[in-house]
């Protein structure tokens, strides 16, 4: 059919009847969670049980094609260094702005006698340096620890390397399942515009269209910081480092961001990210190696907001943050995102560690959590463009030297 849409309009098309459908159904909640969101489950569910094949194949197919140790160890080296320097202007990013605005902020008063009891996870660096190490094959893929399937990945990709002829038979297994594996995103990614329509309507249910409500000045620096982060530090890196326009990229990326606004989740949006960073020039081999990177250490997004939430809850709590409790944050909040799951809801345990650190009222998280579906949509997004940037810089740098 020559005229069929594109699936960024597809998905947009679902996106504006999911919004409609959620309108006129918000006294149909029980009918909506269960003959509506059951759909969206499963498109979701589709997604995560590729995740850890896409991952484990594509990685062990990008060194497999790189042939050469050495090469695949200065992209993994620059593509790391390139995600940090944008998580530190993430993380000051998210403390500046709100800091600069907090005299318009309302003030909530936080019941820290009723608030939810959350848990407060104790990270260091070390520990998640240990964490990246797996001591089982199977497990880190049955529960989507994707740091340590991406290390299973160049163990085996590297050894398959590294025995020259002896495994070849291993190479061309690992080739053809990579193949396979693609095959089947295709059939998924039919489905998307069904599944994004049948996971956005049940939230729109629950929240009504006036979703900001008392939380808009919260939802309003966040949306502010990710569209600066964007406008300028992505812009900037695949202009000048990438020699691609930034218009280009970013109409380039527009069904990946859609799907990721939709589905709140960076891991499942990670075969639209490499479907669109290949449209835009990048080769399979590097896409495939830098966006499963990407998906699991790079969370900008999450950076971003970890900075917003701390200096909005400190400020609603008529608490002045001091210079050390400024560095505490950064700190917590740039080891806390590398260790954010790339699932919904994946930084509201890690937010909690960052409140702490900071002497902020833990209670402070039961406030965020009641919009924090709304705002780690805007999150995920931040975090598959930042994937694709490193994408596009990867590839005009390091490309045809790989």
């Amino acid at each position: 059919m020559k005229n069929k849409l594109s699936l960024t309009v597809q998905i947009g098309i679902a996106l504006l009847l999911a919004v409609l459908a959620g309108i006129l159904l918000r006294n149909q909640a029980d009918f909506v969670n269960h003959y509506i969101k059951p759909f969206g489950v499963i498109f979701l569910n589709l997604l995560k049980f590729i995740v850890v094949p896409l991952v484990l194949f594509s990685v062990m197919a990008g060194i497999i094609s790189m042939n050469n140790i050495s090469k695949v160890g200065k992209l993994g080296l620059r593509a790391l260094l390139y995600f940090m320097v944008t998580t530190l202007f993430a993380v000051t990013l998210g403390l500046v702005v709100p800091s600069l605005l907090k005299g318009f902020l309302p003030l909530i008063h936080i019941a820290q006698d009723t608030a939810e009891s959350i848990e407060v996870p104790q990270l260091s660096v070390m520990d998640q340096i240990v964490n990246m190490f797996p001591n089982n094959i199977i497990l880190p893929m049955s529960s989507m620890t994707m740091m340590q399937v991406i290390v299973i990945a160049l163990f085996f990709g590297i050894a398959m390397v590294h025995v020259g002829d002896k495994g070849e038979m291993a190479r061309k297994v690992t080739l053809s399942f990579n193949d396979v594996i693609g095959k089947i995103l295709e059939y998924i990614m039919a489905l998307a515009p069904i599944g994004v329509f049948c996971m956005l309507t049940p939230v729109v249910v629950d929240n009504g269209p006036a979703v900001l409500g008392s939380y808009v000045a919260l939802l309003l620096l966040a949306y502010l910081c990710f569209a600066i982060h964007a406008g300028v530090v992505y812009s900037s890196a695949v202009g000048v480092l990438g020699g691609l326009s930034p218009l280009r990229f970013f109409k380039g990326m527009q069904s990946a961001m859609l799907f990721a606004f939709s589905s709140d989740s960076s891991v499942a949006t990670l075969p639209y990210t490499m479907q669109c960073t290949e449209k835009l020039g990048v080769k399979k081999d590097i896409g495939q190696f830098v966006l499963s990177l990407g998906a699991t250490i790079n969370m900008d997004g999450v950076a971003i907001y970890l900075g917003v939430a701390s200096v909005f809850i400190a400020t609603c709590c008529g608490i002045d943050l001091t210079m050390s409790q400024y560095l505490a944050i950064a700190f917590a909040s740039t080891v806390a995102s590398i260790g954010t799951p790339g699932i919904p809801g994946g930084s509201l345990a890690l937010m909690a560690m960052v409140f702490a650190s900071a002497g902020i009222p833990v209670e402070g998280v039961a406030v965020a959590a009641g919009i924090d579906r709304i705002i780690d949509m805007g999150r995920t997004v931040m975090s598959i463009t930042g994937d694709a940037s490193c994408a596009i810089v990867m590839q005009k740098q390091v490309g045809d030297k790989i």
